[in-house]
């Protein structure tokens, strides 16, 4: 199983939509057999009638024209991706007839035994195992607006969570699109470590959770327990980062300025007992003053850096001193992990 998920070969999964949205393995596409209303009835009739019944009522529904359209997907599918298999839940019988129906048209393809099941315990079995193995781990700490992110981006042997969580783990890091499934978090970190080719892996800081999803528990500890790297950047270039991701990407990607400021006032309020009712009520005024045009934007964010995320950072830094082995702009950390990796 791991050596799908470690040379990420696509997969054609004919689970249901439903199925297939709770949880997904990286590299597959959603083609199913049957639809979330089809699989509702057929297992009514499983648990009615018997397996016999919930058979004969599939080939029923998906039969004539439903099943031409199915096969022209899946031949579509497979035509574009010639080392493709196909998986169902268990590797049972849905993904058995979309392989004899395909034989059927003269496409041959292999079938995941164990189905997304397979996979997902042998996705949970690496992450479970990961922080055992001979990587030597190093984490990127910095303030907020220093742009560890994209220093993570440019390192090659670096695994990008606050992207496969799709959310900047703080609590302004919402996106407009929602996160992924917990399950989907954790497949898709399994197969970027397993696709992994250094002995050195760089995270960011994070805490344990990003967003609502969790990193694994022993993730989380083996990070608390690494060498740290200190990115730094002045306040300016800090603040100017934050406006330009936060609020002009944000923009120019179609999320509407009032969308954009309720979302922020509402993430300014889960902060409010943190931040003091006086403070609160200034950074607020100036966030609503900003996007009336009234003030610039860095207004809000230098106060919000200054009066929430730099006394927080300070204190947390004090505590994670000791792991401190580098500090320096972007190019120097760069140099400095190199130097590292080249010395294992």
């Amino acid at each position: 199983m791991t050596r799908l998920l470690h040379e990420g070969l696509p997969l054609l999964d004919v689970r249901a939509p439903v199925e297939y949205q709770q949880g997904a393995i990286p590299g597959s596409e959603n083609h199913p057999i049957l639809d979330d209303a089809q699989r509702h009835r057929v297992g009514l009739t499983y648990k009615h009638s018997g397996p016999d019944a919930a058979e004969a009522l599939g080939h029923k529904l998906v039969s004539g024209a439903v099943k031409a359209q199915r096969l022209s997907a899946w031949s579509s599918f497979v035509r574009n991706h010639p080392t493709a298999q196909v998986m169902c839940w268990r590797g049972g019988r849905r993904s058995t007839l979309a392989q004899q129906w395909l034989a059927e048209e003269g496409i041959h393809l292999e079938r995941v035994p164990g189905g997304y099941q397979s996979l997902r315990r042998a996705c949970l079995d690496t992450l479970e195992k990961a922080t055992d193995g001979p990587k030597q781990w190093w984490v990127v700490a910095g303030r907020t607006g220093v742009q560890k992110t994209v220093l993570i981006n440019r390192l090659p042997n670096s695994i990008d969570l606050e992207g496969l969580a799709h959310h900047r783990g703080s609590a302004f890091g919402a996106h407009a699109t929602p996160q992924p499934t917990p399950a989907n978090f954790e497949n898709a970190l399994a197969c970027a470590f397993l696709q992994h080719q250094s002995n050195q892996l760089v995270l960011e800081d994070e805490s344990r959770t990003i967003g609502r999803l969790a990193l694994p528990v022993n993730w989380h500890q083996r990070m608390q327990q690494a060498p740290l790297v200190l990115l730094e950047a002045d306040l300016t270039h800090r603040v100017q980062h934050i406006v330009t991701e936060y609020v002009t990407q944000a923009l120019v990607a179609g999320e509407s300025s009032d969308t954009l400021q309720g979302r922020y006032r509402d993430s300014l309020r889960r902060i409010t007992r943190r931040l003091g009712g006086s403070l609160h009520r200034h950074i607020e005024m100036l966030l609503e003053r900003a996007f009336a045009g009234q003030e610039p934007h860095e207004a809000w964010v230098e106060a919000l850096l200054q009066g929430y995320y730099d006394p927080m950072y300070d204190y947390q830094l004090k505590r994670k001193a000791v792991r401190i082995h580098f500090r320096g702009n972007q190019q120097e950390i760069i140099d400095f992990l190199r130097q590292q990796n080249r010395a294992l």
